[in-house]
């Protein structure tokens, strides 16, 4: 795998460099910051065809493998003076930062770079922001018979057809 050298959002001491990655050297490899894993730090293997998610938690090592496909888009992101590029996923916690800097033709030539070379959408800042679509809240099996009461006809017993020629009903009384 060829390695692109990365830049996050801990940069060394003095260091001017915004997180600038190139989609066209990919794969590439780098850290994010990330404030629920443990030193706040995640790496992320970033693939056309897919995304490596890897971080600790409370000493427990994960990898999230997701397909880029499953992600919604490209958004564009406004932060304090500069934008910020991000391979946007309807789980926050998977959102990918992708560019930052504060010239707009930079960001605009970049956004529409990233979205060609993963085939996805441009969302702006308002997509963005949007929640989940809501699940259903009725579960359809419920109201269905159980499976060997389906291969079973219902009938009723007081029905007159049901009752055979020549026998006759009986009935207890007390």
């Amino acid at each position: 795998m060829r390695r692109q050298t990365a830049t996050s959002g801990f940069n060394p001491a003095g260091s001017s460099r915004a997180l600038r990655l190139d989609p066209l050297s990919l794969p590439v490899r780098f850290d994010a910051h990330d404030i629920r894993a443990d030193g706040g730090v995640r790496q992320i293997e970033l693939h056309r065809e897919r995304v490596v998610l890897r971080r600790a938690v409370h000493g427990m090592q994960m990898a999230v493998n997701v397909r880029v496909s499953d992600f919604l888009g490209v958004g564009l992101r406004g932060i304090d003076d500069a934008q910020m590029l991000v391979l946007a996923h309807r789980d926050p916690s998977l959102t990918i930062p992708l560019c930052v800097s504060s010239d707009r033709d930079e960001i605009a030539a970049a956004w529409r770079m990233w979205s060609d070379i993963f085939a996805l959408p441009q969302l702006p800042e308002d997509k963005l922001r949007q929640p989940a679509a809501r699940r259903r809240r009725h579960n359809a099996i419920r109201t269905r018979r159980p499976k060997f009461l389906v291969r079973r006809r219902a009938g009723h017993l007081l029905n007159p057809a049901n009752i055979h020629q020549g026998e006759r009903e009986i009935i207890a009384r007390n």
